[in-house]
């Protein structure tokens, strides 16, 4: 599968030819976007070939077209995958390097991704409602705040490397406390579905002294 910004020759075998054999193909980006590379007979004709730069993930569409001997229209499709260590739009509130001091050994391949992802479940679940200084990027500035979203965020990283992350999608927490604030999740009829959040990430919030960050609503899910 390629990255983002890869470079790859595209080949068409065609089979029975001759010099009356030509070949175009057209490329479709995800989003739409349509080009027609240059394409180029080799091993004497039997195979076509183009340049073809992915410089975007999703899915592609080459498109294929044979006239003369041989003449037919073939379709392929590439998937094409974020470039490696490519970060999201959102905020980010550890790196792979908080995320290996946390751990005290190697962070999983996909770290970025999965900090990213509990990054996500911060703000979606216990900072929608919460009131904090930030900067113009939105990441808190008070150095303590900042180190309890680092904790919170490694946390959850790593009870997702024990207990997988599918949790997420099995029932969220029945209750917690932060500050002055109950948080009741739960899935289910009675809510008592398991939870999906580590522990030590509500321990990190927790932590956080309550003058620097304050929780103004109840959370619910």
């Amino acid at each position: 599968m390629p990255d983002v910004g890869d470079l790859v020759t595209a080949r068409l075998e065609v089979g029975e030819h001759d010099e009356t054999t030509a070949v175009t193909l057209v490329l479709a980006a995800p989003d739409g976007t349509v080009s027609t590379p240059v394409v180029t007979p080799v091993d004497d004709g039997a195979a076509w070939t183009a340049p073809v730069v992915y410089t975007a993930a999703g899915v592609w569409r080459l498109s294929w077209s044979v006239t003369g001997t041989g003449a037919g229209i073939e379709q392929e499709l590439v998937s094409v995958a974020p470039a490696p260590g490519a970060r999201g739009d959102g905020r980010v509130y550890a790196t792979t390097t908080d995320l290996a001091n946390a751990l005290k050994e190697a962070p999983p391949l996909n770290a970025q991704k999965l900090l990213e992802r509990a990054s996500e479940l911060l703000d979606s679940d216990f900072l929608l409602t919460a009131i904090y200084d930030v900067d113009e990027d939105g990441m808190p500035t008070h150095p303590l705040v900042a180190a309890g979203f680092r904790d919170a965020v490694c946390s959850q990283v790593e009870f997702w490397g024990e207990v997988g992350e599918e949790t997420d999608i099995s029932g969220p927490l029945k209750a917690a406390q932060i500050g002055s604030v109950n948080l009741q999740f739960g899935s289910g009829i009675d809510g008592s579905g398991p939870s999906y959040y580590a522990p030590k990430l509500l321990r990190a919030l927790r932590l956080i002294p309550e003058d620097h960050i304050r929780f103004t609503a109840l959370a619910s899910c």
